[in-house]
């Protein structure tokens, strides 16, 4: 088949995108496709003239693919606006439309905003693409944090309790540390990969850490922080996979220690008895179901001294690196990487009418 594998973007995830979606495009290669990396803000503008004429000729001449690892540092995404030679509103680069349209099937290796967040799928659906993953609508309630735990809640799945602020700014703030005791989290509700969310201890740290928040917007999520292990639990086709424990060297699991290597130990399937494990799968099927996720999706849960199991947040559109959380859970009931890449294809078609 013909696949376009879509990366990059403009998120603060645009790196760990490249990392995740160039192992796709070659995976999909090892198992005989024409897959074609195209980044989707980019798009065809320094393949030349020719190319941009006739974007589907990539598939007769594959570009070599470049190994792309993660430096851990986040992307200047305004100095990447500034190095687009295309100067458009458009967050699609020059071809890009053309191409995946040119495609069997356009496999999406975006995260975070401009990808996670169901805007790409609408666009496609529109255009009759078809694409792997979740639809525009359960990709858009996921990347929000607030409005997946207000649908979750009420079917019996156990968050933190919250408090939620839509529209707020500087001046909303003492009365937003007046309503949240600490210790508490702050989150920006559309963040992804840790990006913007802020572990209060101490009371003077909370106003300065909503300030922060608001850089990336005007909604803020204030949940009550839960102290214990950190788990994650990924569907594959309506199937719970066995867990991921994450154990961080040294400090939280934040942006560098969830993508720098040997920063984490991760311990699949996690150490939790197996009456925890199988309440653990069920919460993420009912995360997945909920929300009208396709394909896959992978939950994330804390589990306190008592046992007790809170989910956090859901991941619509996981990492994807062979050696990824998603990844590391289908191998242990079997599935390489190679052929966990071709299912989420072959089920993309499905869904997609074809």
């Amino acid at each position: 088949m013909k696949i376009v594998v879509l990366c990059g973007g403009l998120s603060t995830e645009r790196k760990i995108s490249f990392s995740s979606s160039t192992k796709i495009c070659a995976a999909l290669r090892a198992k005989g496709h024409k897959a074609v990396l195209v980044d989707l803000f980019m798009g065809l503008e320094d393949m030349g003239e020719d190319v941009l004429a006739n974007p589907a000729m990539l598939f007769d001449h594959l570009p070599e693919l470049r190994s792309v690892e993660f430096d851990g540092k986040a992307p200047d995404l305004d100095a990447v606006r500034a190095s687009r030679k295309f100067r458009s509103p458009s967050i699609f680069g020059r071809g890009v439309l053309e191409i995946c349209s040119a495609a069997d099937i356009v496999f999406i290796g975006l995260h975070g905003l401009n990808g996670e967040d169901g805007r790409v799928q609408a666009a496609f659906d529109l255009m009759g693409i078809p694409y792997t993953g979740s639809g525009y609508l359960g990709a858009g309630i996921g990347m929000d944090k607030i409005m997946t735990k207000e649908l979750v809640r009420p079917q019996g799945v156990c968050t933190p309790d919250w408090h939620s602020y839509h529209g707020a700014t500087e001046e909303d703030i003492p009365r937003m540390c007046a309503e949240n005791p600490v210790p508490c989290v702050d989150k920006t509700p559309t963040g992804g990969s840790t990006v913007g969310v802020y572990i209060i201890k101490e009371e003077k740290d909370l106003a300065p850490a909503i300030k922060e928040c608001l850089q990336y917007g005007s909604d803020v999520l204030i949940e009550q922080f839960i102290e214990g292990r950190e788990f994650t639990n990924a569907v594959l086709m309506d199937r719970a996979l066995p867990c991921v424990e994450i154990v961080p060297k040294k400090g939280g699991y934040d942006y560098q220690n969830k993508y720098q290597a040997g920063a984490t130990e991760e311990i699949c399937p996690g150490r939790v008895d197996a009456a925890l494990a199988q309440k653990m799968g069920e919460m993420a099927l009912t995360v997945h179901r909920v929300l009208g996720l396709r394909t896959y999706s992978r939950s994330d849960f804390i589990i306190d001294k008592n046992d007790n199991i809170y989910f956090l947040e859901v991941n619509t559109l996981p990492g994807m690196t062979p050696t990824s959380l998603v990844p590391q859970e289908a191998a242990a009931v079997g599935i390489s990487y190679e052929d966990l890449c071709e299912q989420i294809v072959m089920d993309g078609l499905k869904n997609c009418g074809k």
